[in-house]
């Protein structure tokens, strides 16, 4: 046998180093005590390591203080209340281009021509309305990453509105009468209108009318299921606070 102390070889029959002088028989239990540990040790890391990978992607942290809690529940009343404002505004007209979000919504429209000017006029065009989708999309996928569900409904609301704000814009390929910046109409400024580009490069103009009421319907969509996902986490973080 070998000495686990100075790994000197000798007989198996040896109870004592012939070298070192250790007693096997004293030295065992204390290496097996700390093997066991060891184990134990590993094994509790391991489920505490697997513990917090699942919570990060499946649950939220159920200790919300109070202020948390009443902070989430006022913006969920006000998202319910101006959403049901956008829902029931009609999709014709300048309404949603004088909304506040509209303002919100436009730095990344206009940034979305910027970057998808690489890909060709086309794209470049319909690179404003997929910039104005794009980065609430991003944003509650980021957030659903993050394990915040309620701040990830948010970010759901912004996407539906954004599907929304466009509506209008659609709308108006046919007629032109909508102002744009530039403070000029679709009508007064030949290839200037984004969506009487796109429609007319697809061969879909005659459908401008239909295409914006869809895009309305997919916002009013996501807006409502962002409405009925928020109201029900913060129903479960009140519900964990009780408990």
């Amino acid at each position: 046998m070998i000495c686990p102390k100075c790994t000197f070889e000798q007989p198996d029959s040896s109870t004592q180093c012939l070298r070192c002088g250790v007693i096997f028989a004293k030295l065992h239990p204390v290496q097996s005590g700390l093997e066991t540990d060891h184990a134990d040790l590993s094994s509790e890391e391991q489920f505490i390591g697997n513990d917090r990978l699942t919570g990060s992607v499946i649950d939220t942290s159920s200790e919300e203080s109070p202020l948390q809690l009443a902070g989430r529940a006022f913006v969920w009343v006000v998202l319910l209340i101006w959403g049901g404002r956008f829902i029931f505004t009609p999709v014709t007209g300048e309404a949603f281009s004088e909304s506040y979000m509209h303002l919100v919504n436009l730095p990344f429209h206009e940034a979305g021509h910027v970057i998808f000017s690489p890909f060709g006029r086309f794209i470049q065009v319909l690179g404003g309305t997929l910039g104005q989708w794009l980065i609430p999309l991003i944003l509650t996928v980021s957030f659903i990453l993050k394990s915040d569900r309620f701040a990830a409904s948010v970010g759901l609301w912004w996407f539906g509105q954004s599907f929304m704000d466009i509506a209008p814009y659609m709308d108006d390929a046919r007629a032109g009468q909508l102002m744009l910046i530039g403070g000029v109409t679709g009508s007064e400024v030949e290839d200037y209108h984004d969506w009487e580009i796109i429609l007319t490069r697809l061969g879909l103009m005659q459908y401008d009318h239909l295409i914006a009421r869809v895009s309305f319907g997919c916002g009013v969509l996501f807006m409502l299921t962002a409405l009925i996902w928020g109201g029900l986490e913060l129903n479960r973080q009140y519900q964990a606070r009780r408990h």
